[in-house]
């Protein structure tokens, strides 16, 4: 079975603080310098930590000299790569955008009305937003319904399709989970209008200074450190720890935890990897809280250079994830939705499957609004070839 292979992991080694920006957060971050003359029209910037909260984030153990630190040590960003990335952005021949309409399949509103009986199915809505239905209870995870990644209403990365169900189709969501506060994971706009129909929302230590910036009621916030974890309806939901960064700015680096999830039902298990890069910590995740029915894993946004891939593995180390976590059925995400790295809109989903098919595990390929059951096969095609 695919969740006992075991992939050779990194040592963990003590974290060393540096001050360094990831090519990541440069292309994702937007200055605190424009906060400042923004924030009267902007206020998707979000909140800044402040009293208790302010306390216990860099007090807790995940922070190191005021920032938030995970397994291994961030590879600083070499000037070579900067230039690299300049070139890259500006004269490099990758196709970043499809040339052609990605397939969405339309969601029925219908069909997410009734009462979800226990079991588990997930649905992709693009990038990192996944719809899921766990033993009775409805999540999202890092759902952003905008059509940009970014704090502004119409600059930044653009949604190359729509979603597969507008916003306010959607049923009644008992909670999200958030995995850290970058725009094309925590979107103000999706947020705030979840928040009114009295969802609940699981954040890493901090990240609620922004719903508290979106008036999200304070009772509809809870925060977690790595392995803290609460339960809601019945299911566990657990914080679990990845090897990211956060900020919405440039001088709120690493100021926010970010995390991955598990969420744990009385019949089923699911894990989402948020971003990160790869380290022993999937392992650790397996071994304590595994084997899962369904891993949502991310493949896409990564390289080059050792500082984009220690926070953003690529396609090969998602697989390896997978694996270490223990999941029996892989689903792919953070690719075909928002143009954020050097390379071909399409290249994280073929490595994916190439890696996948070596390593004989059961990743599935829907479009976007195709529906996963993980107790019935799923026939998976390479949709993207037809994306010409």
């Amino acid at each position: 079975p695919a969740h006992r292979h075991r992939p050779p992991l990194s040592p963990a080694t003590p974290p060393t603080p540096r001050l360094r920006f990831p090519p990541a957060l440069l292309a994702l971050s937007f200055g605190r310098v424009g906060r400042v003359f923004s924030r009267p029209q902007g206020p998707s910037f979000g909140g800044t930590l402040s009293g208790a909260r302010l306390q216990r984030a860099p007090a807790s153990s995940h922070a190191h000299d005021g920032t938030v630190t995970t397994t291994l040590p961030h590879p600083a960003l070499e000037s070579g790569d900067v230039w690299g990335y300049l070139k890259e952005q500006f004269f490099g021949d990758q196709i970043r955008v499809p040339p052609s309409a990605i397939p969405v399949s339309a969601i029925s509103p219908a069909s997410l009305q009734t009462q979800p009986p226990p079991g588990l199915r997930a649905i992709w809505l693009g990038h990192s937003s996944v719809y899921i239905e766990l033993d009775g209870l409805r999540l999202l995870v890092d759902p952003v319904f905008s059509n940009y990644a970014s704090p502004f209403s119409s600059i930044g990365p653009k949604r190359f399709h729509a979603p597969p169900i507008a916003m306010m189709d959607l049923p009644k969501i008992d909670a999200v989970m958030i995995s850290h506060d970058h725009y094309d994971h925590l979107d103000m706009r999706t947020i705030q209008y979840l928040s009114s129909k009295g969802t609940h929302f699981f954040v890493p230590l901090g990240v609620g200074s922004h719903l508290d910036e979106w008036d999200v009621p304070k009772s509809q916030i809870t925060e977690l450190g790595w392995w803290e974890s609460t339960e809601i309806k019945g299911i566990t939901i657990i914080c679990t720890p990845a090897q990211h960064y956060s900020s919405r700015g440039i001088f709120d680096y690493k100021e926010t935890l970010w995390s991955s999830w598990s969420a744990i039902g009385p019949k089923h298990r699911v894990f989402y990897s948020g971003d990160t890069g790869f380290s022993n910590h999937f392992q650790l995740i397996g071994n304590k809280l595994g084997p899962f029915d369904l891993g949502i894993i991310r493949i896409g946004q990564y390289g080059p250079g050792a500082s984009w891939i220690y926070s953003n593995m690529d396609p090969e180390d998602a697989v390896k994830a997978h694996l270490a976590v223990q999941a029996r059925r892989m689903l792919p995400v953070h690719w075909g939705t928002f143009n954020l790295a050097f390379h071909d809109w399409d290249a994280p989903i073929k490595r994916a499957v190439k890696a996948a098919n070596e390593q004989n595990v059961d990743l599935v390929t829907p479009r976007v609004g195709e529906v996963v059951i993980a107790s019935e096969p799923f026939n998976s095609d390479s949709w993207w070839e037809e994306v010409r």
